[in-house]
């Protein structure tokens, strides 16, 4: 469906909600809702959003761990390997 389909007034939630909620069953694609015709918010199936966090939860730790090796703060697996048999 394309993403113009998607496009909903802000009265279509309104009057329609149980059956947005139904249709998320066969047809999860997001909704964009839209108030005086803007977009104001998005709906979406319960999992896409966990998929979407976790896809998010993990572009982070990709993030976080790139700036640690351009800052330096890194090791050899090496190192690494021999710190952790040492703490057993």
């Amino acid at each position: 469906m394309s993403l113009a389909e998607q496009i909903k007034p802000i009265s279509y939630l309104k009057s329609n909600a149980a059956d947005i909620v139904k249709g998320f069953a066969t047809n999860p694609e997001t909704i964009i809702i839209t108030q005086n015709g803007e977009a104001k918010m998005v709906v979406m199936d319960i999992g896409a959003y966990e998929r979407q966090q976790e896809t998010m939860a993990l572009l982070k730790l990709l993030s976080l761990g790139r700036r640690d090796f351009q800052e330096g703060k890194f090791q050899s697996a090496d190192d690494f390997f021999n710190e952790m048999d040492a703490e057993t």
